[in-house]
């Protein structure tokens, strides 16, 4: 079953993105902390993570460094609305694997529900050529 992680302080955007996934047949984990990220990229629950740009007072490009340190597979997708062009660069240049931007009306989720398909498929053709 895919592992989704869902990194955001928010409650109502990581419950509607939870609802969204869980409803697409993801097994879906939420957290709220940094501890939270790290626990489940450490024990590979997840390979796939939705984070926001800040967390614990923490910006996401000081976060994903430490991510692809404890899994270099995993693939981050950032979720946010609005972020300034070098944040942006600098979290691209660290690696994620797509900027998505936060749903915010009905309708807006069909970019983040395939850039996830995407990161999914990612994986599973990474896997398989690792077994190669």
């Amino acid at each position: 079953m895919p592992g989704l992680l869902i990194a955001d302080e928010d409650v109502l955007s990581r419950k509607k993105m939870a609802d969204l996934f869980i409803d697409a047949g993801y097994q879906v984990t939420v957290t709220n902390s940094v501890a939270g990220v790290l626990y489940g990229t450490l024990k590979n629950t997840a390979q796939v993570v939705l984070l926001s740009p800040k967390f614990d007072e923490l910006l996401a490009t000081d976060l994903i460094p430490l991510l692809k340190q404890c899994n270099r597979n995993l693939t981050i997708i950032l979720v946010a609305s609005e972020l300034p062009l070098a944040l942006i660069r600098k979290a691209r240049s660290e690696g994620i694997f797509y900027h998505a931007l936060k749903p915010t009306r009905p309708g807006d989720e069909d970019e983040l529900r395939e850039a996830v398909k995407c990161a999914f498929e990612k994986v599973t053709q990474d896997s398989a050529d690792e077994e190669l």
